[in-house]
């Protein structure tokens, strides 16, 4: 006997999917069980709240406690302000004024990532063969008015979905009718784009190339009639364009296949292609996926597939919902819920902060202290107190708290140290700002100076390390890490000591400048003597600097700090973190002759204590510039 979801104790849960023309909604009663299914026109209603709210009268449903709504529109703060369509609110507001305890409001497409792991057979085609493999990175495409990509990646105790602008990477045509239809863009745009392309407008671009290069008069055609005389088979132009559009989408699904390796399989959604039907079956869309030289075998073992469920985003809303009630994020969800109890135990002076944290939650979370204070009618040390009251060490510890509870993910972003902040917030600030820059360095950082950069150390005669002021312990640092790989290097800090060396050296010798600003007279002077003499130099600086332009490779470092307020902390980090990748990009190069050297060079910069040669101590000066 099969057993059915148990439903909501706290009631039906209210579903939405918002886009420019159409908002579909739905009562979850259980786990997965979807009732009360009603699309209304947005242009009947003045704003997102009298269109929920005449859903739920249409339903007959006075209340609900939770929602979750998918919406056609980046969702970066409290503030929405939607794209395509007149309408801007504030979710804080909304949640208040149809009376509900929680309020997530998501990007569609990342509602549709979500979705993927709960269709079943019934809400999906599968195009071609192949299996997906368990607890694998699952790829998303949309074509509609743009194309959408995303991911779904698999982490410890959770899926996440992929932040991607992959639609407007340059497209790649296959053939000479692609060929064609390239050269018909370039006319008007000078970058082509996949989205350019695999969309609903790109359908029409196409159709227009093909015609042109048949000598057939274009018709004033929109996508949607294109697609319609190609299934019908009354336009050999309209037929091709759809084929064509189905090859292209083929390439670009098998790109993001083998980029993101997904193998848990390529799903394709968006409004097109699950019209198309069984005529996708039989367009070139699987057999362009697999046609990818070396790796056709790859690909045709990733199963690719097109969703057919009629409201695929109430599935990855409903997700995304239940996680965040779950209490899984990093984050209490139910951190409201505890400001509600606390009620009775706090002061007067801190019921105050807490009816506004309860009244406004996403205003606070953006707000300095002093205006919070201002708010609640209380002192500053009072909102502190506050925050300790819940068991917080201090107002940032809270902010990244509440800030979980109501989006579902802990934000990673600059906060100002400021005059006057207590030391649990100074630890959070320092931390986080740390944090941040770390991630977006990982993200920008110009992977191809990193392996030529440790192809020339790793062949280096000499290794010389040249910097000055904050930059000077990283320099030692560096040489601590490169001297284990017994090649003769050193580490000046004193310019005339740093001009004097580099005069000395030769072809086969390499220098390593750091320099957060990269503009230090005497430095680069340092690097004219170096490179006259034949060494190469390799710069950690700013990408934009006069030592970026001199170096023979450059890893650029951006990081932009208030030195009139606290002294250079995370940029001198930020220059650690490369000398250890670059050092560990070595000893990797290094293990393909000899792995278990490799792995004993790499264990001795965490275990033992660094090498330091009596005559560094005399060379390494304190010299600020």
């Amino acid at each position: 006997m099969l057993s059915h979801p148990k439903p909501y104790l706290d009631g039906p849960r209210l579903l939405a999917d918002v886009g420019a023309t159409n908002a579909r909604f739905a009562l979850e009663m259980a786990p997965g069980v979807f009732a009360s299914i009603e699309v209304l026109r947005c242009d009947d209603y003045a704003g997102l709240v009298d269109v929920t709210r005449a859903y739920l009268r249409k339903v007959g449903v006075l209340r609900v406690s939770h929602a979750g709504i998918a919406i056609a529109n980046p969702i970066g703060g409290d503030l929405v302000r939607m794209t395509n369509r007149d309408w801007t609110f504030s979710i804080d507001e909304v949640r208040q004024r149809l009376d509900l305890t929680t309020l997530l409001v998501v990007n569609d497409f990342t509602a549709l990532a979500m979705a993927l792991r709960h269709l079943n057979a019934d809400q999906r085609m599968q195009v071609g063969g192949g299996e997906p493999q368990p607890n694998s990175v699952i790829g998303l495409l949309g074509p509609g008015t743009g194309l959408g990509v995303s991911a779904l990646i698999p982490t410890e105790d959770r899926w996440v979905t992929l932040g991607s602008e992959g639609g407007h990477t340059s497209f790649a045509p296959n053939d000479e009718r692609e060929m064609d239809v390239l050269r018909y863009c370039w006319r008007e745009y000078p970058h082509v784009s996949g989205e350019r392309l695999i969309s609903g407008p790109g359908i029409e671009l196409t159709y227009r190339a093909l015609s042109e290069r048949d000598g057939v008069p274009p018709l004033p055609r929109k996508a949607k009639d294109i697609v319609e005389a190609a299934l019908t088979g009354s336009d050999p132009v309209c037929v091709e364009t759809l084929d064509c559009f189905c090859g292209m989408l083929g390439t670009v699904a098998s790109n993001l296949a083998v980029t993101l390796g997904a193998l848990g399989g390529i799903y394709i959604g968006g409004g097109i292609v699950p019209r198309l039907g069984p005529r996708f079956l039989h367009s070139p869309f699987r057999a362009r996926f697999e046609a990818k030289g070396r790796f056709s075998d790859y690909l045709s073992q990733v199963p690719t597939y097109v969703i057919t469920a009629p409201y695929p985003a109430f599935h990855g809303v409903s997700a995304i919902l239940a996680d965040h009630l779950r209490g899984r994020a990093t984050g209490d969800s139910s951190l409201l819920d505890k400001i509600r109890s606390a009620g009775p135990t706090l002061s007067k002076a801190e019921q105050r902060v807490s009816q506004l944290v309860l009244a406004r939650p996403r205003t606070v979370l953006n707000d300095p202290i002093i205006e919070i204070a201002r708010q609640a009618e209380v002192s500053q040390p009072t909102v502190i107190r506050f925050c300790r009251s819940l068991g917080f060490q201090g107002l940032s510890d809270f902010k990244l708290k509440l800030a979980s509870g109501l989006t579902g993910t802990v934000p990673v972003r600059h906060s100002q140290v400021r005059h006057g902040d207590s030391a649990p917030d100074i630890s959070a600030k320092v931390m986080e700002n740390t944090a941040s820059a770390i991630l977006r360095l990982r993200d920008t950082i110009n992977v191809a100076a990193i392996e030529e950069a440790t192809t020339l150390l790793r062949r280096a005669r000499r290794i010389e390390f040249y910097a000055i002021g904050n930059a000077a312990v990283v320099a030692l640092d560096a040489q601590f890490k490169f001297f284990r790989f017994r090649v003769p290097c050193v580490a000046y800090s004193d310019t005339h000591m740093q001009i004097q060396s580099a005069e000395l050296l030769g072809p086969g010798d390499v220098v390593v400048v750091i320099s957060t600003s990269g503009r230090p007279a005497d430095l680069l002077r340092s690097v004219d003597a170096a490179m006259a003499a034949g060494a190469e130099v390799i710069a950690i600086t700013a990408s934009k600097s006069p030592l970026a332009r001199k170096a023979t490779v450059s890893i650029g470092l951006d990081h932009v700090e208030d030195g009139q307020t606290f002294i250079s902390m995370i940029a001198r980090i930020l220059q650690l973190v490369v000398i250890d990748v670059l050092a560990v990009g070595v000893a990797l190069q290094r293990g393909a002759e000899n792995p278990e050297r490799a792995i004993n060079e790499i264990a001795q910069h965490d275990d033992e204590r660094p090498f330091e040669p009596e005559s560094s101590r005399s060379r390494i000066s304190h010299v600020t510039g």
